[in-house]
Order: structure tokens, then C-alpha cells, then sequence
């Protein structure tokens, strides 16, 4: 499987150390996975993928120079740690976690464009460095096409040229300051792959109803399992080379099961403990892209000040209250998943403008994993999750 990257922009205009802290951040991750996904859903019937490290990310970079109630509006929609000692402190505790092993690559990366001429506070600096060890790097907005492909460059290097064109000419004006860009990327192969031999066409209940045949990929092999009365649902983990990272599917008992499962998304996330079994598996090859504006989204869970050109003090990045705001946040994904593993790819950006204003046996059957009909997946590192998405349709490849 493999997985590509994550990357988040934050375009800024005008206008982990100790254990509990890792543990706060990585639970409130988890939170904000499914806050956001609730957001998405409400937009997207089809297939899609987020990754909400790469989101929470960035936009933790920038809460790093808010203050006041902006900084606690930022803080409580992320479900970050309630103190930027113990954000970052997290922070540098999870970036030795995402770098490339001998099994798989794994990679995150950070980066500030900044205007040029516009100048960032020291405390700033220090913190984007030695902290989120983002680069920072000058570069002139006013010449659009070259600013963009400047920057898109950058997400291409980072993502293996699966995102492309994160950021538009358009997307830059007079106002803007500054480009914050976080990139994720994983790429790895299953622990036992499926045999190419065994995939064939199948039926899949696409939106759970219409039915049509798709490539689908067949193992029988012990694998962690679990079976939730509470949420009719089947749990199935799949590990990736190296042991840390997983892929876990939870699958709908129900062939149009597939709200009812995203009403209890929170208790998705909790990740039962799941058992060795001997599981027979069917699961259908797919791809995936996405892109998403995330400010009504973000403003829908309470997000709002840093938006609003009277509200918004990002003064800790530059200026007074009110100089600098948030025009922009966008992601772009995307994963591919077939026989061998996955890869995946996420790339967002924010603007931050100038208001306006400014091996088993056993003598049982083996349990069966038949995914025919929509489910959820997520991709994490450890208890992290990286990305969270569902698969509808896996002939929709948009």
C-alpha cells in the first residue's frame, strides 16, 4: 500500500516533548478527525479523503502567533493542548515518529513563503524552526505565475508529484504576506500483500444500492479483528511494513449501514482493542482525490475570529489586532490503493490576508471481511491518525 502526502498552505496577507502532551495532542487529532469529517460529509456524498494531521498542523503553526481569543478559538476548534508550551512540546515529539524507515517512507515537511520586504517577530521565527522546522523563504507575490510555481514546485517535491497546482495565481493578491504549507507523505507496502491473481471483478452496492462490478482484492490471513454490537459494524486492521503504521477499515453490517456508522464517527476513532483472527478478506481496489475549502468549515466549529478583519490578532506573527487575517485554507488529497499497498497525497493551504478593511490456525471458519458496500477507513501511525476517508463508489476516481 502505498500512502502519499499531506500538505497544508497557509497563506498569510496583510490586514511533542513529554508524554502527555503527546498524548493530548494525539487525542485531540483524533477529535478534531471527526469534527471535520462531520463538516465535509455535509458536501461531499461521494468518496473522500482528508488528512487532518496535515490540516491540524499548519494551522497550529499559525496559532503559534495568535493571541488572546483568537489563539483560544484556534486551540479549542483543533483540540489542541490548552497551553502552547505543551502544543509544542507535542509537536517535537511527533516529528521524529513521521521520518522514512528502512520499510516504508514517511515524511512531513513544513514551509513559509514569505513576502518580500514583510518581516515576521523573532519568537515567531524561533518557533517555525526549531519547533514545526519549517523553512522560511522570501519570495515576491506580485509576480503571480512565478510565485505559484514556485510553490507548487515545493508541493511536488514533497508529495512525489501526486498534488499538483495546490495554489492558483489567483489565489495571490496585493494582500497577501505569507504562504504556510505543511506537506505529509507515506508511502508503504502491505505486511502480506494480496495476490494479483486472486483479484477479479465483483459486485459492490455503490451509495449501497446500485450495484456494479469493480477490481476486487482477495487474502485469507490473520489479521487484528473486531466485531462492535454496538455499532453493527466490523472492524479490520491491515498493517504496513515496519509495524507502525496501519490501515484500519470499518465496515457498515448493513449494506446502506453507512450513516447510521458516521452519526457514531467519534466511537469509530476510539479503535477497539481488535484480536488475532483468521479473517477472509475481500476489499475493492480504489483512488481517491479530493480537494476542499475549509473556512466554512473551520467557522462551523467555532473558528471564526481569525477570519474577520476587526477580530482576527495574529500579532504574534506581525503588526497589531486586526493587520493580518485568514483568507484562505485549502487541502488537496489524494491515495491510491491496490494489491501491493497505498499511496496517498494531501495538500492544504491557508491564506492569511489583509482584512479588506486591511501467521494463525485454528479449527473454526475464518471470520469474513466482505467489503461490498460502502465504508470508512483511516491510515495512522500508532494512534495518530494521518488521513480518514470513505470509500461509495470505488469506480470514482475523481
Amino acid at each position: 500500500m502505498k500512502f502519499l502526502a499531506a500538505l497544508l498552505v497557509i497563506c498569510i496577507s496583510s490586514a511533542l516533548g513529554d508524554d502527555t502532551a503527546l498524548k493530548e495532542f494525539t487525542s485531540g487529532n483524533n477529535l478534531f478527525t471527526t469534527s471535520i469529517y462531520k463538516e465535509i460529509k455535509k458536501t461531499s456524498p461521494g468518496n473522500f479523503l482528508v488528512s487532518p494531521f496535515s490540516a491540524e498542523s499548519v494551522l497550529a503553526l499559525a496559532q503559534s502567533g495568535a493571541k488572546d481569543e483568537t489563539a483560544l478559538e484556534m486551540r479549542n476548534t483543533l483540540h489542541l493542548p490548552d497551553s502552547p508550551e505543551k502544543i509544542q512540546n507535542a509537536i517535537k515529539s511527533i516529528h521524529p515518529q513521521l521520518k522514512q524507515s528502512d520499510l516504508y517512507t514517511l515524511k512531513t515537511a513544513n514551509k513559509i513563503y514569505l513576502k518580500t520586504g514583510f518581516e515576521v517577530r523573532d519568537e515567531f521565527k524561533k518557533v517555525a524552526s526549531d519547533v514545526f522546522e519549517a523553512g522560511l523563504e522570501n519570495i515576491d507575490f506580485s509576480k503571480k505565475e512565478e510565485a505559484a510555481q514556485t510553490m507548487n514546485q515545493w508541493v511536488e517535491d514533497q508529495t512525489e508529484h501526486k498534488i499538483q497546482n495546490l495554489i492558483s495565481p489567483g489565489s495571490l493578491n496585493s494582500r497577501t504576506r505569507a504562504i504556510l504549507i505543511n506537506a505529509l507523505y507515506f508511502k508503504g507496502n502491505w505486511t502480506t500483500p494480496f495476490k494479483k491473481f486472486l483479484t477479479k471483478n465483483e459486485d459492490f452496492y455503490k451509495n449501497g444500492k446500485q450495484v456494479a462490478p469493480v477490481p476486487t482484492m482477495n487474502l485469507q490471513t490473520p489479521n487484528k479483528y473486531y466485531e462492535s454490537e454496538e455499532l453493527k459494524a466490523k472492524f479490520l486492521e491491515l498493517p504496513f511494513e515496519g509495524g507502525d503504521v496501519s490501515m484500519i477499515f470499518v465496515l457498515p453490517n448493513e449494506k446502506d449501514g453507512l450513516e447510521a456508522l458516521e452519526n457514531q464517527l467519534e466511537k469509530t476513532v476510539e479503535f477497539p482493542k481488535l484480536t488475532e483472527e483468521f479473517v477472509k478478506i475481500s476489499l475493492p481496489k480504489f483512488q481517491i482525490r479530493s480537494q476542499f475549502t475549509l473556512i466554512e468549515m473551520l467557522q462551523e466549529l467555532g473558528m471564526k475570529k481569525v477570519f474577520k478583519g476587526d477580530e482576527a490578532d495574529l500579532s504574534g506573527i506581525a503588526g497589531k489586532k486586526g493587520d493580518l487575517v485568514i483568507d484562505q485554507v485549502v487541502q488537496k488529497t489524494f491515495i491510491d490503493l491496490n494489491e501491493d499497498g497505498v499511496e496517498a497525497a494531501a495538500a492544504t493551504f491557508v491564506a492569511v490576508g489583509v482584512p479588506l478593511s486591511g501467521v494463525i490456525t485454528s479449527t473454526s471458519p475464518p471470520k469474513e471481511f466482505k467489503a461490498d458496500h460502502p465504508f470508512l477507513f483511516y491510515i495512522k501511525i500508532k494512534d495518530l491518525i494521518l488521513f480518514a476517508g470513505r470509500v461509495v463508489d470505488p469506480t470514482d476516481s475523481k
